[in-house]
């Protein structure tokens, strides 16, 4: 059953002026972790709440809730923008401290190769949004996070990207989504 782990303070506002309040939710997914999703509540009248595809994957209940706690503005900013990219501009008003959805969005192809790392977000859709949004948002994130990063989008090669500094790794990523020449592994195919 899904649950709400986080409710984010601070209120976002997306262009045109409306207002939101983010809460991180998980569940256990049809594998057996545990996947988290972003949730934006609309604070007008004639809206509805928007949500992200699965923005990470873990392996329990805590972990989840580390991850959802160690969210930053800059991060949920894009999360916001991906949301209503994704869905358009919502049109009715739902707000609760329930979530609003069973599980995140679906992607589509499902892979189960395992020895892929998962990248909690895609570098190339970031970086449309703007080099500088790519490099705050790379800089909201651990090391292990952002090697996975560098190691699903082929900016590293796995046994580069364990030595790999986050400024090295930052660099790397930024590099790769300028270019646009990385072939994305087939786990992360499925999720742009």
């Amino acid at each position: 059953m899904p649950e709400v782990l986080v409710v984010f303070d601070a209120q976002l506002a997306s262009p045109g002026g409306r207002r939101w309040i983010a809460q991180a939710c998980g569940a256990i997914a049809d594998d057996s972790l545990w996947e988290g999703w972003i949730e934006f509540l609309p604070l007008g009248a004639e809206e509805s709440p928007v949500r992200t595809p699965r923005e990470t994957e873990q392996p329990n209940r805590d972990d989840l809730v580390y991850w959802a706690q160690g969210l930053t503005a800059v991060y949920l900013d894009g999360a916001l923008t991906r949301a209503l990219k994704a869905h358009g501009m919502p049109s009715r008003k739902r707000v609760s401290a329930q979530p609003a959805f069973e599980g995140p969005a679906r992607a589509g192809h499902v892979s189960n190769e395992e020895s892929t790392p998962r990248a909690i977000l895609n570098p190339f859709d970031v970086f449309q949004e703007g080099e500088d949004i790519l490099i705050a948002q790379l800089g909201a994130l651990d090391t292990p996070r952002l090697r996975d990063i560098a190691v699903a989008y082929g900016f590293v090669e796995r046994s580069e990207g364990a030595d790999g500094s986050r400024e090295g790794l930052t660099a790397r990523i930024v590099a790769g989504a300028r270019s646009g020449l990385s072939q994305p592994t087939s786990e992360t195919r499925r999720e742009r």
